[in-house]
């Protein structure tokens, strides 16, 4: 079988150049200066604290992987609601009360997840919250996948939201997801072309299957962001100006931004947010 990878022409035994995850690169591409607070500076800034959305969003990933460690038979709403209150966490959130009623939430949707995807005999997870990684040439790509399954000979990630509902678009232009599908394959040498967003919620499932010409697309963009925060990396090190080669841009997002009381700039972008505030309604 002729693998996604071998089309794209990688060499997956290439020397590393550049380490990085999906995260990385979608700070660097937000703001350069956050880049460097977060993954340079030594010692590192004080950051803000936890924010509700994250913390919901957290306890919700903890739990469908305890879910999916069980088998089949033992997945029920009675096993996934218990394990949200096994993992919960109130941090972030305005008072109890509004903790109580998300928590609530929480364990009414991984409980109808459950009941819709859990039980399914088919469903046949080789991995859930598994590091996977791949050498393109130009950069090590790697990051943890919130779940794989396979599906006859093919592997597929799945990826777990709690916020708004994805859209195909998003998982089309997603480069974590194209990425993560490319470092399975990769990982797991199996091929991988089909990436899923569920969305825990509502129990949607939006799904995207990749071709060789969209997976180069967005390896191709990760690389050319690598070599951006490389370059500039390696700057600051030989002593380059940090504001300079890492600058701030100004926006909307400056408003959660963990890093803003570093950041003049971003405090007069935007006001600053509670830690609520990016709950879904």
């Amino acid at each position: 079988m002729v693998t996604v990878g071998a089309q794209l022409g990688l060499d997956f035994d290439a020397p590393r150049l550049v380490k990085v995850t999906p995260s990385r690169l979608a700070t660097w591409d937000d703001c350069p200066r956050r880049y460097r607070m977060t993954y340079l500076d030594r010692p590192a800034p004080a950051r803000g604290g936890a924010w509700a959305h994250s913390t919901l969003g957290a306890v919700v990933h903890l739990a469908l992987r305890a879910l999916f460690d069980l088998p089949a038979g033992r997945r029920s709403r009675t096993a996934a609601a218990a394990l949200v209150d096994r993992y919960w966490l109130g941090e972030g959130f305005r008072d109890a009360e509004q903790a109580g009623r998300y928590r609530q939430r929480a364990c009414g949707w991984v409980a109808d997840y459950a009941e819709d995807h859990g039980s399914d005999e088919e469903t046949d997870v080789v991995g859930s919250e598994q590091w996977v990684s791949v050498a393109t040439g130009q950069i090590l790509a790697e990051g943890r996948v919130d779940r794989i399954d396979r599906r006859g000979d093919e592997v597929v990630v799945v990826d777990y939201k709690t916020g708004r509902a994805p859209t195909t678009e998003h998982a089309r232009t997603s480069r974590a997801l194209a990425l993560y599908a490319v470092a399975t394959e990769r990982t797991l040498r199996r091929r991988c072309v089909q990436v899923e967003l569920h969305h825990v919620p509502t129990g949607e499932v939006t799904v995207w299957r990749h071709d060789a010409d969209s997976l180069r697309a967005h390896v191709g963009a990760a690389e050319r962001t690598a070599r951006e925060l490389a370059v500039a990396g390696e700057a600051l090190t030989a002593g380059g100006d940090p504001e300079g080669l890492f600058p701030p841009r100004p926006a909307p997002r400056c408003g959660t931004c963990d890093v803003r009381r570093h950041c003049p700039p971003g405090r007069a972008a935007a006001p600053e947010q509670d830690s609520w505030d990016l709950l879904a309604p």
